[in-house]
């Protein structure tokens, strides 16, 4: 059975579950207290949203989504589908991204791509099925898991600041990459995505005790700290 974290409390259950099966965790917790949880919109419009965040700042992903989520009334896959290429390029959106959203959205009006039925999936199958899309990268993927279909299990491994974490707290002498990663989240199956919110968590943290951070992650990677967590260099 696929978990979810719809609530705080959903979480606050997960994270003590995991502290209890991981005792590395505990000190962690104790330096982070326990984290909020962090939700986006679900469907075809959260996933759209992580798109048009992706390689830009956080004031310029605003200011695109802000324009295209207004332009269409309402915001879905069909509008999108049959909306002109000119107009999504005038809205801010590059080519690259304008090739992602119609080709998501023609995934959906085929019924070939079900979000909803994603949200159930076991999460390393949800996460190849969204990354076989064109232009859907691992860390959009894993974002669109966790914070927009909740899912529990969805693990972050591209996402830099979660690897400096781990990197920090379990006392690793380099930072992991997203291959090593997957090793390192197997003991916190199926609540990885818990586990990635306490490492989120530790990351603020160290930027503000320790200042490891600031001068090895450029404030464009980190630009979603306020939103979701930290950016991964590659979608």
């Amino acid at each position: 059975m696929t978990i979810h974290l719809n609530t705080q409390a959903d979480l606050e259950d997960a994270i003590g579950a995991l502290v209890t099966q991981d005792r590395r965790l505990e000190p962690i917790l104790d330096l982070t207290g326990m984290p909020a949880l962090r939700q986006r919109e679900p469907g075809f419009a959260g996933l759209a949203h992580i798109v048009c965040g992706q390689q830009v700042s956080t004031a310029s992903a605003a200011a695109i989504w802000g324009r295209l989520s207004a332009a269409f009334e309402p915001f879905d896959h069909d509008a999108i589908r049959k909306a002109r290429t000119d107009r999504l390029g005038r809205l801010g959106l590059s080519g690259a991204k304008i090739k992602t959203l119609k080709n998501i959205a023609r995934e959906l009006h085929l019924e070939r791509l079900n979000l909803d039925v994603l949200a159930e999936e076991d999460a390393d199958a949800a996460h190849n099925t969204l990354t076989a899309l064109h232009g859907i990268g691992p860390w959009t993927a894993d974002v669109y898991l966790l914070f927009c279909l909740r899912h529990a299990d969805a693990w972050p491994a591209g996402d830099i600041a979660v690897q400096e974490a781990v990197k920090v707290g379990l006392g690793l002498t380099t930072r992991p990459t997203p291959k090593q990663m997957a090793p390192l989240g197997e003991p916190w199956r199926p609540l990885r995505g818990a586990a990635a919110h306490l490492w989120w968590s530790y990351y603020r943290v160290l930027k503000k005790r320790e200042g490891v951070i600031a001068d090895k992650v450029s404030p464009a990677k980190i630009s979603l700290s306020k939103s979701s967590g930290p950016r991964a260099r590659k979608r």
